[in-house]
Formats: structure tokens, C-alpha cells, sequence
């Protein structure tokens, strides 16, 4: 029987034994009835067995964990990961930060080794591992015999696993380098100008040339979120509710990464695509086939493989409506919604609207993406307050995420856009 069912049944049985003891029905001086002492011994019987049963149960999961721990500690990776993908709810390690009754050994476990793996961050809650960002396939089936229709969660390993956080981000859809257990500052290498070849006449010295290198840096940089949880909510085990406290989490952060990444560059921000610097000499202030065609241009002028555009759905919308040629509108420069000029098309709103001046503008940018590096620096740190004012009040549990990473571009020739895009 699990700790948890154990846990369950004394509870129940020391509340009977409580009624009993508030509401004694005999005549003398308030004592117990027969039959009521008589029901309370046995009950006393049954709660000495299970108060029994909870300890060795707890011998028996302690030396779980701790073997459990082994592999955590370990070197082998996949073990962990494995282990956190099959083990690690979400839910139970905020329901146990908030002080609920549930066991929560095996997330405060993992927070305690992904903190020692993570020995330059300074986590002010629990740390939680990015795998639990992970979206497990959910299925719909009536169970055979049963009536009803039950949500099961069905658990797949490795590279069966879609990853939410990842799949939400715009930036990696189109192919994004993602460097992942970054600790400190980081500097990455890179050729900035490589050897020069020359064909000379026989008995003629070649020209020497020098390669140039330069570098690219991701310093650590934090951004979170703050939410409220209902403690009923924290208490449910099943999986929807898992996933769903998951899935809005991995959401916000993957708004958050992609907004720095395609723009970022203001105060704390990390810097982006359009503030790094990238080509933006094409004007679509009047959008057309031709200017499509120059983004593309410039990216593989400067011997760039683009493979793929980023733009707002407004873009989209425009593009599609637009002639290739002006005389005709029998074919328009974006035919198909998901793909311009024959490369993928990714639509988002982070792509921003510059309201100053006016008229409105905005964004389409065209580039190789895997020269966008997206760094991150730790894992999920997690902050449960169930004593927050506000959220007290309600019954309530306050949750602070946080997330520290950084956006950096390989190559800014690697990209182009055009950011005078009619909004209106």
C-alpha cells in the first residue's frame, strides 16, 4: 500500500476515534459505553497496525530514494532524465513547497541534485528541470468493461517526448541553436575571416593571408512570472491538471524567449535579431514580390543559407492579398499560409507594431536560424509563498517562476528584414 493510502486510512481512523471521544453516551461521569470502548480499542488495534505499516513503508521508500538518488548523482545523464520524465510531477512539488501533505521526497530530491549540478546559480526555490517541460501524449479511451470515458497519460521515453517549451518557441520552430546547462559567462569562438586562396604562375610565392577570429557572448540574464494557484488545484494528481500547470508555465516562458530573441534590447533584455544589428535596408513600406526577393538576396549574398521568414499574422494576411504583378491578381506573392518564395513561414504577435512615428510598422525577417543561439543558464526556478497576503486570503498559493538565459546571434549577415511593414 502506498505511503499516501496509509497516510489516508489513520487519518480516517483517528477521526472515528475522535467522534467516539467527543460524544461518550453513558450515565457515568461522561465515560465511554461499553460498545463505544469496545469500537474505539479496535479502532486503536487498527491504527497501531497501520501507524506500523506507514513506518515500514517509509523504510521501504526511503531506500528507494536513496537508490533512486544513486542514479540521479550519477553521470549518466539519461538515467536522469529518465527518472524525472517517469517520477517528477510539477504539481506535487508545489503542493509540497506549500506546506500540503503530499509526498514530495523525490522533487525535493531532484531540486537538491540539480542545484549541485547547477553550483554557480543562486535558486531561491526549488529547482526544477527543464524535461518537465515536456507535453506526454494524452489518450481518450473508455477503459474495456468500464463505463465512462478516463484520461489516460501514456509516459514515452526519449525521443518520444515533445518538448513544450521548445515547440512553443517561433524562434525554434525555424531552427534555433539551443545550448542548454550553461554555467557563468560564455564566450563562443568563431571565424570571422578565413585564409585567402590566390592561383599563381609556376615558381611564384603565394600571398600570405591571416584568419581573423572573433567571438560571441551569453551572460546570464532572468526573466519570470508570477501566478496564483488554488490549493485544491495543487491537491489534484490527475494528469490533466499536471499538464495543464505545465503547459501555461512552458507557455509564458516561450513568449518571453521569443520576444527577446526576435527584438529584445531594451532594460535587462537580452539582445534580439532586429537590436543586433542585422541587415534592414529593404523598405516594404510598399510590400511586393521584388523586396521578398531582396531578403532573400542579401542573406545568401553574404553566402547564408536562409530557411525560413518570421512574421505577425497581419503580414501574412497582407502578403496573401498582395499580386505577385500589378496588372494580374491571379497570383499573389504568399499563396499558401505556411510558406513565402518556397521557404516556411512562422506567424507570431511577438513580432512587434512600432507605433513611433507614424504610420504603425512592423516586422518580416528572413534568415538562417540555427545562427540564433538560445543559451540557458539553469533550470526552472520555482517559488511557492502559500503566506503571499492576497493570495492567502483566498485559500490561494502564490507561484514565482523564474528562468535565466540568453539570446545571441552567430552571424548578423545570416540575417535580413525589412521593419517598416505597414501595420494598418
Amino acid at each position: 500500500m502506498k505511503l499516501r493510502e496509509l497516510r489516508e486510512k489513520r487519518a480516517a481512523l483517528v477521526a472515528q476515534m475522535r467522534a467516539i471521544n467527543d460524544a461518550p453516551e453513558s450515565d457515568k461521569g461522561g465515560d465511554l459505553s461499553e460498545t463505544q470502548s469496545k469500537k474505539f480499542d479496535i479502532l486503536k488495534g487498527e491504527l497501531e497496525l497501520v501507524e506500523k505499516q506507514e513506518d515500514r513503508q517509509k523504510l521501504i521508500d526511503e531506500a528507494d530514494r536513496r537508490a533512486g538518488g544513486e542514479v540521479i548523482a550519477g553521470d549518466k545523464d539519461h538515467n536522469f532524465d529518465r527518472e524525472i520524465r517517469t517520477r517528477y510531477s510539477l504539481v506535487r512539488a508545489m503542493a509540497g513547497a506549500a506546506g500540503l501533505d503530499v509526498d514530495d521526497a523525490f522533487e525535493r530530491e531532484a531540486s537538491g541534485e540539480i542545484k549541485r549540478r547547477n553550483a554557480g546559480g543562486a535558486f531561491q526555490g526549488l529547482a526544477v528541470p527543464m524535461q518537465v517541460f515536456e507535453k506526454r501524449v494524452v489518450t481518450t479511451t473508455a477503459p474495456a468493461g468500464g463505463p465512462g470515458t478516463n484520461i489516460i497519460a501514456t509516459d514515452f521515453l526519449g525521443e518520444h517526448f515533445i518538448d513544450i517549451l521548445r515547440s512553443q518557441l517561433v524562434t525554434q520552430q525555424r531552427g534555433a541553436t539551443v545550448l542548454s546547462g550553461l554555467v557563468g559567462n560564455v564566450d563562443i569562438p568563431l571565424l570571422k575571416t578565413s585564409a585567402v586562396s590566390g592561383w599563381v604562375a609556376e615558381n611564384t610565392a603565394l600571398t600570405a593571408s591571416d584568419q581573423a577570429f572573433d567571438k560571441i557572448s551569453l551572460a546570464p540574464k532572468h526573466v519570470g512570472a508570477l501566478t496564483e494557484f488554488s490549493r485544491n488545484m495543487l491537491m489534484q494528481s490527475t494528469p490533466d491538471i499536471e499538464q495543464l500547470i505545465r503547459s501555461d508555465f512552458a507557455a509564458v516562458l516561450a513568449r518571453a524567449l521569443d520576444a527577446a530573441a526576435l527584438v529584445g534590447g531594451g532594460t535587462n533584455e537580452p539582445t534580439g535579431l532586429i537590436a543586433a544589428g542585422i541587415d534592414t535596408s529593404v523598405s516594404m513600406a510598399t510590400p511586393s514580390w521584388s523586396n521578398i526577393l531582396d531578403l532573400i538576396n542579401i542573406v545568401e549574398e553574404a553566402d547564408a543559407q536562409g530557411n525560413g521568414f518570421v512574421m505577425r499574422p497581419l503580414v501574412a494576411k497582407k502578403l496573401r492579398e498582395t499580386p505577385k504583378v500589378a496588372s494580374t491578381d491571379s497570383v499573389m506573392v504568399m499563396e499558401a499560409p505556411d510558406s513565402l518564395a518556397g521557404y516556411p513561414v512562422s506567424r507570431s504577435t511577438l513580432v512587434p507594431i512600432d507605433t513611433v512615428p507614424t504610420p504603425d510598422e512592423t516586422s518580416i525577417i528572413f534568415g538562417q536560424w540555427s545562427d540564433l543561439f538560445i543559451g540557458y543558464f539553469s533550470a526552472f526556478d520555482l517559488l511557492v509563498n502559500p503566506y503571499e497576503s492576497t493570495a492567502y486570503s483566498k485559500g490561494n498559493v502564490s507561484v514565482r517562476g523564474m528562468l535565466t538565459a540568453d539570446i545571441a546571434v552567430r552571424h548578423i549577415e545570416s540575417f535580413a528584414a525589412a521593419t517598416d511593414f505597414p501595420a494598418a
